[in-house]
C-alpha cells in the first residue's frame, strides 16, 4: 500500500512537470541587465586571472557591444583555447574566450531551471543539490532497497557511453530544444553556441562549455524517460554518461543491456562502452563515480589513492584541504593519516 502511494505521488510530480511551460524570451538572455548579473555570477573565483582582468577594463563597453551584436544578431562566437588534462583520465577541454563564457553564462542562467524541472530526481550531473556525493548516497540507499538490507543478492548494472561529449549530435539536439522552445531567436543564438563547436561534422560538444553541461543532460534526458518509462526501471542513476542500474534479477539486467543499447544507438547516435558493460554484485564491491562501494562502507579507488599521494607532495595547502574534504566521504583513515604527515 505505502509503495502504491509513493509511485502515485511520483506520476503526479511527473504531470507537474510536464505541465511547466516555456515562457522565456530572447530579451531576456541578452538583456544588459541579465548579462551585468551574470558577470558578477561568472566572476567568482576567477577575478585574478589575467583575461578576466583584461575583459573587466572595458567592461561597460564590452557588455554593451555584447548586447548590441546579439540584438542586432550579428554576434560571432570566438575560438577555442584546447588543453588536457589528466582527471584522472586523459581529457581533452577546449576553453572558450571570456566574452562567449558570459553569454554561456547569461544563458544558463535563464534556461536551467525550465530544464531542470524537466529532468528525472535521479540525473546528478551539473545539478544544483546534485553532484556525485548526492548519487552514491542514493546508490548505497537503492542497494539496501533492493537487498533487503543485505538479506539477498542486489546486481549492478554499470556502464558508460564511448566518447560521450564528441558524439553528441548537433541535429538531434536542436530538435530536442525545439519541442521546447518556439521562440526562433533563442533557437537561433543556442544554434549558434552548438555550432560553433565540432568533432566531426555536426558532432560533439566542448568540455569546457557552461552550456555543454545544460545541453548534455537535456540530450540524455530522451534517454533517463526511457529507462524509467519504457523500461519501467526503479533503481536507477546516471551521473553525465555513466549509470547504473540495481536488481535481484541478474537475467534482466542482461536483457536490458540490448534495449539499452539499441535505443542509445538508434535515437541518440551514441554507443555503450563494450570494455565497461558490467554486472556484479553489490558485496564485491562497485566502482561508481570514483569510489569502489560496499554495503557498509566506501573506499577510493586505488588510482586515485596515487594520484592524490602523489600531488598532495607539491600542492598548496588549500588543495591539501580540499583532498581531506573529499576523503571524509568515505573510509580513508589510512590516506588521511598520510596526508597529515605531508
Amino acid at each position: 500500500m505505502i509503495r502504491l502511494r509513493i509511485e502515485a505521488l511520483s506520476r503526479e510530480r511527473e504531470r507537474e512537470r510536464e505541465r511547466v511551460i516555456f515562457r522565456h524570451k530572447y530579451n531576456d538572455i541578452i538583456s544588459v541587465e541579465n548579462l551585468l548579473v551574470s558577470w558578477q555570477e561568472f566572476l567568482r573565483g576567477k577575478r585574478k586571472r589575467k583575461d578576466v582582468v583584461k575583459f573587466s577594463v572595458n567592461l561597460s563597453d564590452n557588455i554593451l557591444e555584447l548586447h548590441r551584436e546579439l540584438t542586432n544578431k550579428t554576434y560571432k562566437h570566438g575560438p577555442y583555447h584546447a588543453f588536457k588534462i589528466n582527471d584522472p583520465k586523459p581529457r581533452n577541454i577546449h576553453k572558450a574566450g571570456v566574452r562567449d563564457r558570459l553569454l554561456h553564462h547569461a544563458i544558463c542562467r535563464i534556461l536551467y531551471s525550465y530544464f531542470d524541472s524537466k529532468f528525472i530526481y535521479d540525473s546528478y550531473s551539473s545539478r544544483w543539490g546534485k553532484g556525485t556525493h548526492r548519487a552514491i548516497y542514493r546508490f548505497l540507499k537503492f542497494s539496501r532497497t533492493v537487498s533487503r538490507n543485505n538479506t539477498r543478492t542486489c546486481w549492478v548494472l554499470k556502464c558508460d557511453i564511448k566518447r560521450f561529449f564528441d558524439n553528441i549530435d548537433h541535429k538531434i539536439l536542436g530538435e530536442m530544444l525545439s519541442k521546447h522552445i518556439s521562440n526562433q531567436d533563442i533557437i537561433w543564438l543556442l544554434d549558434h553556441i552548438i555550432n560553433s563547436f565540432q568533432v566531426l561534422p555536426g558532432k560533439g560538444l566542448p568540455l569546457g562549455n557552461l552550456t555543454s553541461q545544460l545541453s548534455v543532460n537535456i540530450y540524455m534526458n530522451e534517454f533517463d524517460q526511457f529507462v524509467k518509462r519504457e523500461l519501467k526501471v526503479h533503481y536507477y542513476i546516471r551521473f553525465a554518461d555513466d549509470f547504473v542500474i540495481l536488481s535481484h534479477d541478474k537475467l534482466w539486467l542482461e536483457e536490458l543491456v540490448f534495449k539499452i543499447s539499441d535505443f542509445l544507438s538508434e535515437n541518440l547516435k551514441l554507443e555503450l562502452h563494450p570494455n565497461k558493460i558490467k554486472i556484479k554484485t553489490f558485496t564485491s564491491g562497485v566502482d561508481f563515480l570514483g569510489w569502489v562501494n560496499f554495503h557498509d562502507f566506501k573506499i577510493l579507488r586505488t588510482i586515485t589513492k596515487r594520484r592524490i599521494l602523489k600531488r598532495a607532495s607539491i600542492s598548496k595547502p588549500e588543495s591539501l584541504n580540499s583532498y581531506l574534504g573529499l576523503l571524509k566521504h568515505g573510509n580513508t583513515y589510512k590516506i588521511r593519516k598520510a596526508l597529515a604527515r605531508k
